[in-house]
This record gives C-alpha cells, sequence and structure tokens, in this order.
C-alpha cells in the first residue's frame, strides 16, 4: 500500500511540474503609432494548447517595437522608434504578475531605433535611420545609465532609394558573448565589434566587417546553439546566408534565397528563428509573399529548402517559436494579429491551426517561464 501511495505521490507531482512547465508569460513588442496598438503586451500562453490569455499591457510607450529581456528575468528593456525623439526605455518585470514596471528612458542619439540587446552590465541598441549603435550602461536599479558610446556607420549601397546611408538594423551577441555582430541594411555589410563588458568608455571595438552581395540589405542573423554556424536573412533580396562561426570571424559556406526562382513579386524578408533542435531554420517574407519558409539544415551546417506556407496574414514583420517546439507564432503588422501554425518536429512541417490573437501591429515576442 505504501509503494502504491509512493508511485501515485510522484505521478501527480510529474503531472503537476509539467502542468507548471506547460505556462509562460508572453511579452509583446508593437508598433503604437499608427495603429491600434496601446503598448507592450503580456499574456499568459500555454504550450500544450498554444491558448494565450492576455494578463496586462504596459501603456503610454511610444512604439516598443522590440524588446530584450535580461538573463535574471527581472528587466525589460524597449526601444522607442520616435525618428529623431527616440528613446530607449527600461522596465522591471514582475515574473508572478506578468506586469512591467517603468524605471527610466534615455535620449538614443540615433534615429529609430529597431533593436537591441542587454546583459547584466549593457543595452546596446541598433538605430536604423541613425546608422549608428548605441551603447547603455545599467545601475543596480535595473535602470539605464547615460550613453556611453555611440558608433556611427558612415557607408551606403547601391539601390538609392533604400540604401542612401547606413541603416543599421540588428545587433547581436555572438554564442562566446566575447564578440556583438552588427547587420548594415545600407551598406550590405555586417560587422564584427569586440565587446569589453568592463569597459568604461569603449565598450565596443572594430574586429572586422565582411560584405554581402550588393544591393540585398542584411536584417537578421542567428546562431546555431552550439556557435559554429550563422545565418543571415537579407531582405531585398530574400536570400539567406549561411555562415561557419569561429572567435569573431564568419566565413560564408552557402547562399541560397527563401523564394522559388520563378518567383515575381516583391521580396520583404524580416525574420528569421532556428528550431531548437538545431534541425530547421524558417525565414518570414513580407513584401507580396507573406510566407515562412522552412529549411533543414545538414551536419555541415548547409541549408536544404524543405517548405513554404502562407502566413495566414499581411506583414509578417516577425514571428517566434514557442519553448515546447510545437507551435509557431506569427506577428503580422499590416493585419493586426497573430497567426498560430502547429510545428511538426520530426519534419519541421507547419500548419495553419486557425488560431488567431487580434493584436495592433506585434513586432517581437519573448517568452518568460512562469515561477
Amino acid at each position: 500500500m505504501k509503494k502504491l501511495f509512493y508511485l501515485l505521490a510522484v505521478v501527480i507531482s510529474s503531472f503537476t511540474a509539467n502542468a507548471q512547465k506547460a505556462n509562460y508569460n508572453l511579452v509583446i513588442g508593437t508598433y503604437t503609432a499608427p495603429g491600434k496598438s496601446e503598448g507592450i503586451y503580456v499574456y499568459d500562453f500555454n504550450t500544450a494548447t498554444a491558448e494565450l490569455k492576455q494578463l496586462s499591457v504596459e501603456k503610454n510607450v511610444i512604439n516598443p517595437s522590440f524588446l530584450a529581456l535580461t538573463a535574471d528575468k527581472k528587466f525589460i528593456y524597449a526601444v522607442n522608434e520616435d525618428a529623431d525623439k527616440s528613446t530607449v526605455s527600461a522596465f522591471s518585470y514582475d515574473e508572478a504578475a506578468g506586469k512591467l514596471g517603468f524605471l527610466n528612458k534615455q535620449k538614443v542619439d540615433g534615429a529609430d531605433p529597431c533593436y537591441l540587446i542587454a546583459d547584466d552590465q549593457h543595452v546596446i541598441t541598433a538605430n536604423y535611420s541613425g546608422g549608428s549603435i548605441s551603447v547603455y550602461g545599467r545601475d543596480q536599479s535595473g535602470a539605464l545609465t547615460p550613453l556611453k558610446q555611440l558608433i556611427q556607420h558612415t557607408g551606403s549601397g547601391i539601390d538609392k532609394a533604400r540604401q542612401e546611408s547606413a541603416h543599421v538594423h540588428m545587433v547581436r551577441f555572438t554564442p562566446d558573448h566575447k564578440y556583438v555582430v552588427c547587420n548594415d541594411l545600407g551598406e550590405d555589410k555586417v560587422t564584427i565589434y569586440a565587446y569589453d563588458k568592463d569597459a568604461a568608455e569603449n565598450v565596443l571595438t572594430l574586429k572586422d566587417s565582411i560584405s554581402v552581395k550588393p544591393g540585398s540589405g542584411p536584417r537578421h542573423i542567428i546562431f546555431a546553439k552550439d556557435g559554429k554556424y550563422a545565418y543571415l536573412i537579407q531582405e531585398m533580396h530574400g536570400d539567406v546566408t549561411a555562415f561557419s562561426y569561429h572567435d569573431g570571424t564568419l566565413k560564408k559556406i552557402q547562399e541560397t534565397n527563401m523564394v522559388a526562382s520563378d518567383f515575381k513579386g516583391e521580396n520583404g524578408g524580416s525574420d528569421i528563428q532556428l528550431s531548437a533542435d538545431g534541425k530547421f531554420l524558417y525565414t518570414a517574407n513580407r513584401g507580396t509573399a507573406n510566407t515562412i519558409t522552412t529549411f533543414a539544415i545538414g551536419k555541415d551546417g548547409k541549408l536544404n529548402r524543405k517548405g513554404q506556407v502562407s502566413t495566414g496574414g499581411d506583414g509578417p514583420r516577425a514571428f517566434t517559436i514557442d519553448p515546447s517546439g510545437n507551435w509557431l507564432l506569427v506577428g503580422h503588422q499590416k493585419t493586426n494579429n497573430i497567426v498560430i501554425f502547429k510545428r511538426n518536429k520530426l519534419t519541421g512541417e507547419l500548419s495553419n491551426t486557425g488560431k488567431k490573437i487580434e493584436i495592433g501591429a506585434p513586432v517581437c515576442f519573448v517568452f518568460v517561464p512562469k515561477k
């Protein structure tokens, strides 16, 4: 009898643990102007059912299009895209309640920050229109200190309408956290900076820079979990470039495209994500395509296009794979919704579940495990 009670206790405990693991908070950054969004949204997300329930919204925040969560999950930072009046904001984050609390903001000396990263020392923004990178410190309260470093890019590209000047689109830490990679759509360059977290002023120093196909417009890059490979999506051509990576150096090993050779529409490569097991890569194409393309990843890091589906909306600016790996959520900036796809972990295949969440211009998704 004691053994029976023990087994029941183990089963109940295991069930409870799994149920808890199924629930996450999903924090969503948006465009508030023009649009229907009120700010930064927090939802309860169940990984077993893909059901979402709104918990809170942090209002009176201008265009918090991109967010960064600290490793201790106590703070969230947001860009505020507002032309030459742009700022970056700091918030405390209450995991249990799923709420943000405003701490402070700092002016960005570079128009329209569209991406940012954060660690325990710094917050770094990619300023699209300004063509620059801004580096801020963090104090013990999580608030942002004044600007520590501004790096200005000055190049241009062959497309005079889109590449008249530098347009820094992304910054990302390398997996070893020794470098920061920067994609510049205007210059058609990927630049790598050495990162010195303890520096008083020159936190970033130039390590290397590589050029990509002229007129392609590098946008987002993502690294394989083992750090051996990186994948770059290029906005203007719809190209996807695979690199090998080692100690601050990227080497191109493949260039492919997310669209068929006979595609006649407008490309608008937007986002790129990897499955947690490293077997599949997904890319989004806005423009007139509105598709998600699936690639299988070989042992050599190279890509093989496997399939493509409609995103079920207009303007898929960003998407995410949930922590369980069962679901892929696509945020549509133009149709103001999130469309949820079921993901086959074995084949990588996506199927539209028909589930939609209405939300104004969703741009960024951050999953936070619930306590």
